[in-house]
């Protein structure tokens, strides 16, 4: 009996490895998009790093009992929730793109847009209205807009269109 628990153990701990080894370069820029950090150079993004072993170590916790859900879904729904409930206590900007934006703001954006997360998915998750998702959504793409894209970003601010737009 115990030689299958640990049997059952190891495969448990070899799946979530696997999972972490697919997922994790995503969902660390997941983390360090909502915490704002600056993602150069590796190992400057303390509070994404641990938002990041949190969600993780509860996706563990749960990882049985997610019977075949998507733990993919689990771990960036724990990292968003985590995210939201750090922010009600510390909300000071990190730096970066999206250093513009309410704590709110970030993760409805990031959700939406970097995670492609649906508009009632995103509700659900938040415990907030659809029209509420909707109106944060677009007040942060309007926020971003208004600001005009920062100088020293390749690219941008050149007055060059993009060779795709370019007529000959």
């Amino acid at each position: 009996m115990a030689e299958r628990a640990t049997h059952r153990d190891r495969l448990r701990a070899l799946e979530f490895e696997a999972f972490v080894a697919g997922a994790g370069g995503r969902l660390l820029h997941t983390a360090t998009l909502l915490t704002g950090e600056p993602s150069q150079p590796p190992g400057t993004y303390d509070r994404a790093e641990a938002l990041l072993r949190a969600a993780l170590a509860r996706t563990y916790a749960d990882w049985d009992r997610l019977h075949g859900g998507d733990p993919y879904d689990r771990a960036r729904r724990e990292l968003a929730l985590r995210f939201a409930r750090e922010t009600r206590r510390h909300q000071r900007p990190r730096g970066g793109v999206l250093d513009r934006l309410t704590p709110i703001e970030r993760l409805v954006l990031v959700l939406r847009i970097y995670e492609e997360v649906g508009e009632e998915q995103t509700a659900a998750l938040l415990g907030l209205p659809a029209d509420r998702i909707r109106a944060v959504c677009a007040r942060a793409v309007a926020t971003l807009r208004a600001a005009g894209p920062r100088r020293g970003v390749a690219g941008r601010g050149t007055g060059a269109a993009p060779a795709s737009r370019r007529t000959p």
